[in-house]
């Protein structure tokens, strides 16, 4: 599938910022809230609850493209009919806590199915982290394979930071900066790396080989907009101090 223009610029740079508004979120205002925040903070686009009227007020509220996460192929459909710009299997956090697991097999399946769906919008998977990074890695290779055109990394459920501050943020961002060195090896689509992602550990992940990141709740937690478009300014300062570029010149 061709990449949105925008999208495929900012991968290029390593600048691409996406805003998450969170899988399980489907309180209208709080998404507006964060859809606004990434609009005025300079995001590269959003990542939205799989519902049509999400789409739809999040399309009336910004240019920026919209993505929508599910992780059943069928719920894409009514949203894409509404306006969603890419798709997403992923964001797989929400579950862990509730003892739902994704292994390789399933998800690989679900892009399939969800390929077969939608055969001509841009579709991003997430490698689960619950994986070795080996398998991970092969995981993502196969997924390529099946019709991703952009690889999500996850880790911060995995990650037990034990110091506060600079060193703490780092430790929890440690899996899915790792799952992003190994994957971005490995496949020729842009690798986004996700989960525990903050202004500190952002242009490490670009150093690491991602395109781009995925923040959702260092933004969707914040508890006014004024502070969640400080924050997402925040992080596209922080990946303006590094370029995909210089790095692998």
């Amino acid at each position: 599938m061709t990449m949105i223009p925008a999208l495929d610029r900012a991968f290029q740079q390593g600048r691409a910022l996406k805003i998450i508004t969170g899988l399980t979120n489907f309180d209208a205002d709080k998404v507006a809230t964060v859809v606004r925040a990434a609009d005025r903070g300079g995001a590269t686009f959003l990542d939205i609850a799989a519902d049509p009227a999400l789409v739809k007020l999040a399309k009336q509220l910004t240019h920026l493209p919209i993505c929508v996460s599910a992780v059943e192929p069928e719920k894409f459909l009514p949203c894409v009919e509404a306006g969603a710009d890419l798709i997403e299997i992923g964001n797989f956090d929400a579950f862990y806590a509730r003892g739902r697991r994704f292994e390789a097999a399933e998800v690989l399946q679900l892009t399939r199915e969800t390929r077969a769906l939608l055969p001509n919008i841009v579709l991003s998977i997430t490698v689960p982290h619950i994986l070795e990074l080996d398998q991970q890695v092969d995981l993502a290779e196969e997924l390529v394979k099946a019709g991703a055109d952009i690889i999500q990394t996850e880790g911060g459920t995995s990650s037990n930071p034990v110091h506060p501050g600079i060193l703490g943020a780092i430790e929890k961002a440690a899996p899915t900066l790792a799952a992003a060195s190994a994957i971005s090896r490995a496949v020729s689509v842009p690798v986004l790396c996700a989960s525990g992602i903050s202004t500190i550990t952002a242009p490490m992940a670009i150093a690491a080989g991602a395109a781009g990141v995925g923040v959702g709740s260092a933004i969707n937690r914040l508890d006014n907009e004024l502070a969640a478009i400080a924050g997402v300014k925040s992080l596209v300062e922080a990946l303006s101090t590094v370029s995909r570029s210089t790095i692998h010149a």
